[in-house]
């Protein structure tokens, strides 16, 4: 029991040097456009990254960082071992960078520490390769799309300053999209359980399968649940019933079992394959919280754009200011959701080893909430040195060019989560920067700086995984 609480222990230290190590990504652009003070701004993306918590639910982040080494491969007695290794790399490493103001990935660094004691220990038939590959490409991927969406806004901006029409007809297609798009998350939950199966057993009616990952499994739903037992009588909440069941007439067909208003009305077949769509009583939290939290930030950018060319350059750059807050903040938002996964990953994966829990989707709450808050505390105590690198060494920012990186940014690691890829917001603001100093001209981005950083990303996930064999093997001699 006092190996698996240290390296919680370790763990969380880890993640706390994570919020430190990164704070440089949430905060650079704020700080070297002086809209905020280094202090307030640690403080101000410390805040968001912990709102983060409420904000990103199904975790599937966390999930791929568990499945990077398969532990069942791996000798009972060494598991932990492997965890433990993993992550003294990582801190190594981690440390290692900051002390030269190098913005390397905590990211990368945790998934190759975690791979190579996992190679020490099982060769490298242990580890997961397609999340490894899938990680790896994300070096380059993520901060092309963070460039892109970068340059791509900043182009935005630059056009909304222009005299004539046609930036306000845009801002306004773009203000309409958005709102119906809000609309449809304030009316609307749509919820696809094609694939859940139901059986018509002695005791009523019996879920029979759940899908990994699937919507109702996410709604708490399990195999074995009864829904209705054989009298009528209803076990699961008129609530989860609809969810699930109303509308089903829109699938009624051959083979399928039909409940309407919660009442069996047909029965030709043992499975029934809902798809539901009703008025929801929001969550405020709920699942897609996230994406209406970014389309209501993409609004308020919409709404400034469509007078912004009213304004001359000394007001348009107040405006910028105070509208790079709220970019700021949803950039830590996606940098919270995203880094404290990876953490929450490695945790679940030392509880499984243990023998405490048995699967990822038995995570006890405590995990996140843990993770999270050790982020927060770290990402408060700054990283001085990187903020260097990242908000004055790649390009100068200016307020303008600082809302359209920490957008750019935000809408990148929102959907890389989506997709469940561990990947490095380091990358992704860095490749935002340089997007919008590439708006200016080519030159304006110091290209043998990038280099530089490029070399140090492409060498974390080989240096870690080195560091942690080492480590592997030093550790068993006294384990």
């Amino acid at each position: 029991m006092t190996f698996i609480v240290f390296i919680i222990a370790l763990a969380l230290i880890f993640d706390f040097i994570n919020g430190f190590h990164d704070s440089a990504n949430s905060i650079a652009t704020i700080v070297s456009t002086k809209v905020l003070t280094p202090f307030q701004a640690v403080i101000w993306a410390a805040i968001f990254n912990f709102a983060a918590f409420f904000i990103f639910k199904d975790h599937g982040v966390a999930d791929s960082i568990s499945k990077t080494v398969n532990l069942k491969m791996i000798d009972k007695n060494l598991m932990l071992v492997v965890v433990l290794s993993g992550l003294i790399a990582a801190i190594a490493w981690n440390l290692l960078t900051w002390w030269f103001g190098i913005p390397s990935s905590s990211s990368h660094t945790l998934i190759g520490g975690f791979a190579g004691a996992g190679i020490a220990a099982g060769g490298i038939g242990a580890i997961n390769t397609e999340i490894i590959l899938r990680t790896t490409a994300f070096i380059f991927v993520a901060p092309l799309v963070g460039m892109l969406f970068a340059f791509v806004i900043s182009l935005w901006f630059l056009f909304s300053f222009r005299k004539d029409i046609w930036p306000r007809l845009i801002s306004l297609l773009f203000i309409a999209g958005i709102i119906l798009l809000l609309m449809n998350f304030i009316t609307t939950s749509r919820t696809d359980t094609s694939g859940m199966k139901v059986q018509q057993t002695a005791q009523g009616l019996k879920i029979a399968d759940v899908p990994n990952n699937s919507p109702a499994q996410r709604m708490g739903f399990k195999k074995e649940d009864v829904l209705l037992q054989a009298n009528g009588q209803a076990v699961a909440s008129k609530a989860d019933l609809d969810q699930i069941f109303k509308g089903s007439e829109k699938t009624n067909t051959v083979g399928y079992t039909v409940l309407r208003n919660n009442e069996q009305v047909s029965n030709t077949s043992p499975y029934v394959t809902g798809y539901s769509s009703r008025l929801s009583q929001i969550v405020f939290f709920g699942e897609n919280f996230k994406w209406f939290l970014l389309a209501f930030i993409l609004l308020v950018m919409a709404v400034f754009t469509f007078w912004l060319n009213t304004l001359n350059a000394h007001k348009s750059n107040i405006w910028f200011k105070r509208l790079q807050l709220v970019s700021s903040a949803a950039f830590s938002i996606g940098h919270g959701g995203n880094d404290a996964q990876k953490v929450m990953g490695i945790i679940t994966a030392a509880l499984i080893a243990h023998g405490t829990i048995h699967s990822f989707d038995q995570m006890p709450y405590w995990v996140p909430l843990a993770c999270y808050t050790a982020m927060g505390l770290g990402t408060m105590s700054g990283g001085w040195k990187i903020v260097k690198t990242m908000g004055t060494r790649i390009t100068k920012v200016t307020p303008f060019e600082g809302v359209a990186a920490e957008t750019a940014g935000a809408i990148t690691l929102f959907v890389t989560e989506y997709l469940k890829i561990p990947v490095s917001t380091t990358h992704t603001i860095t490749g935002a920067i340089m997007g919008v100093g590439a708006t200016k001209r080519l030159s304006a981005v110091r290209w043998g700086v990038t280099l530089n950083l490029l070399w140090a990303w492409v060498l974390t996930i080989p240096v870690s995984a080195l560091l942690a064999v080492g480590i592997f093997h030093l550790a068993r001699l006294f384990i």
